[in-house]
């Protein structure tokens, strides 16, 4: 496979979830960064005046617009340095956060081919890396920002998501008309792969997911 940043490999199709492109405002956007206009402290100061709102890491949105799966996806590429992002994609919990699927995480989770050479992440970032093999299909444009497929997240959960949320997550994504991912898609996609650690876990908790699904 071509690396993500490869001149060779045509761009992911890119996904409009949401309203995408917020409209310029006297202050440039709606999406603020710490460090860009305003620093961190002005920041939270506007948060606790009602103005803007934490979306994840040190980017705030306000308050008078809605968040979407873009602004969260720019949001969390944020928290990746900006020399690795054209080699990462966001993925597991975090993709499935993006997606509205799931709580905020903790780390954004980003995921790069384990064929190609990656920079290791520096000291005290934000994010937990994994080197993963990633296919043709496997990633998409969320918002300008390389995200794992719904597909290719709801597989992810499956195996490696945590005991208490994972059915949860698998769930919501199987229900959501906007991603288009039925569960019944995820399992026959994992039945049709080999060599999968935890492959019957996995089974098991999107067949806990689809039995809540269909009780509703």
């Amino acid at each position: 496979m071509c690396p993500l940043d490869s001149a060779a490999v045509a761009a992911p199709p890119e996904r409009h979830l949401g309203a995408g492109a917020h409209p310029v405002t006297s202050t440039g956007g709606a999406l603020f960064h710490a460090g860009d206009i305003f620093t961190s402290a002005e920041l939270q100061a506007m948060r606790l005046d009602g103005l803007v709102r934490l979306v994840i890491g040190d980017s705030y949105l306000r308050s008078d617009f809605r968040e979407d799966a873009a602004t969260r996806s720019q949001a969390a590429a944020r928290s990746v340095p900006h020399s690795l992002r054209p080699r990462v994609a966001l993925g597991r919990s975090c993709a499935a956060w993006i997606y509205g699927c799931a709580p905020p995480p903790a780390l954004i989770s980003l995921v790069t081919d384990h064929r190609r050479r990656t920079t290791a992440l520096p000291p005290f970032t934000r994010a937990v890396m994994h080197q993963v093999a990633l296919g043709p299909f496997d990633v998409n444009l969320v918002g300008g920002v390389s995200v794992t497929t719904p597909l290719r997240t709801a597989l992810d959960i499956a195996v490696h998501g945590e005991d208490r949320d994972a059915a949860l997550i698998l769930r919501a994504i199987g229900r959501s008309a906007e991603l288009d991912c039925p569960l019944r898609l995820v399992e026959a996609a994992l039945v049709n792969t080999s060599r999968v650690p935890g492959k019957t876990r996995a089974l098991t908790r999107l067949r806990e997911a689809q039995k809540d699904t269909a009780g509703e």
